[in-house]
């Protein structure tokens, strides 16, 4: 029988019922508690997933201490405070991406889950559970392209211009993504973590310069909506060099009319080209190899089912090992997003082992 796994979940909003009906779903693995500022938020999310305990307040569940592991799904910029204080309990914790909204803050956390190796700490970057990008990650690492020169990513949303996941003019989860001083970095800050692993993870291959420009699009008279003032970009384009020599073109909107939510990614080497798509229609992997190369023929891949973020992050407490994505790799992508909000600044290209000083300072915040 498997050892049990009390888990607590931190952060009662829309995403942590994806959690939570995720980690119910693995054998062993019991919530124990929840905890939220919103009293009748957290009852109500207790009452639905079975949840025994409640708390208003971290310090009090910290107190209580009946947990082995936490699942994070704070705002932004509550990951810091809350996390770091979970690890100095000694508690394994999974955490929603951005680790942090900064790269000075997420190098701290990265830091202490490193002076903590006992501890379990992962980032929940989701699309690492999309199995055509493991399955191109492995075709990748095997040779299967030759050297990659050229890479292209995307992730497109439509959001801003279509009510198909409510209308974001009216609605508080929707407007604090549009507004800095609610510490939002915009769709750089939101997704712009999910598709710089998406292209670094199946390449193989971490960023070593970039170059981005950010653009936030007239959308209410005078920017303004109640107290959000809309001025957080709502799309990027980034260029990059990978370490490994391939050249990359990135880059994420609100305004892609006709795309829910895809990523896309593109990698094309000296020997064949692979290209991952997903979508909420579902995942898929195309490679143009081989004999194929001369008159660009695709051909479907098969890329199989690969275990979730929530199960690798069990899986890893149960045997004591660490998992990735880990912290440090997560503040790694944070520093490329900060320096990207650098280079629109300073209108050039910068290295991203440059010193600390050009790295932003970190974005006033109240949450959201």
């Amino acid at each position: 029988m498997k050892p049990a796994i009390r888990l607590l979940v931190l952060g009662t909003g829309g995403m942590a019922n994806t959690h939570a009906e995720h980690f119910l779903a693995i054998d062993g693995v019991r919530l124990v508690a929840a905890v939220d500022v919103d009293p009748a938020r957290v009852s109500d999310f207790a009452r639905r997933h079975a949840i025994p305990k409640v708390f208003s307040s971290l310090d009090a569940a910290i107190a209580w201490g009946e947990f082995d592991a936490v699942t994070n799904v704070t705002p932004d910029s509550i990951h810091h405070r809350t996390t770091l204080a979970l690890i100095a309990a000694g508690k394994h914790v999974l955490c929603e991406k951005p680790l942090a909204e900064n790269y000075l803050k997420a190098d701290e956390m990265a830091r202490a889950a490193e002076a903590n190796p006992s501890l379990v700490t992962m980032v929940n970057l989701t699309y690492r559970n999309v199995a055509p990008l493991q399955k191109a990650r492995a075709m990748v690492a095997s040779g299967a392209i030759g050297r990659i020169r050229h890479v292209e990513a995307s992730y497109l949303q439509s959001w801003l211009v279509s009510k198909a996941w409510g209308d974001w003019s009216t609605e508080s989860q929707w407007l604090w993504r549009l507004s800095k001083k609610h510490g939002s970095n915009g769709v750089l800050g939101d997704v712009g973590i999910h598709i710089l692993d998406f292209a670094s993870y199946a390449t193989g291959s971490d960023v070593e310069h970039v170059f981005a420009r950010l653009k936030a699009f007239d959308k209410a008279p005078g920017n303004r909506i109640g107290d959000y003032d809309l001025d957080a970009n709502d799309s990027f384009t980034m260029t990059v060099d990978f370490s490994n020599g391939a050249l990359g073109v990135i880059h994420a909107s609100r305004w892609a009319t006709g795309h829910l939510n895809e990523l896309r990614l593109r990698m094309h080497g000296d020997r064949g080209g692979l290209e991952v798509i997903h979508s909420l229609e579902g995942s898929s992997l195309r490679g143009c190899l081989g004999e194929d190369v001369e008159l660009a023929v695709w051909r479907e891949i098969e890329a199989g089912a690969v275990p979730t973020n929530y199960q690798r992050f069990v899986d890893a407490i149960r045997s004591r090992s660490p998992v990735e994505p880990g912290f440090r790799h997560a503040a790694e992508l944070q520093k490329v997003l900060d320096l990207a909000i650098s280079t629109e600044v300073e209108r050039k290209e910068m290295a991203v082992d440059a010193p600390a000083d050009v790295i932003p300072a970190p974005v006033p915040s109240t949450g959201g």
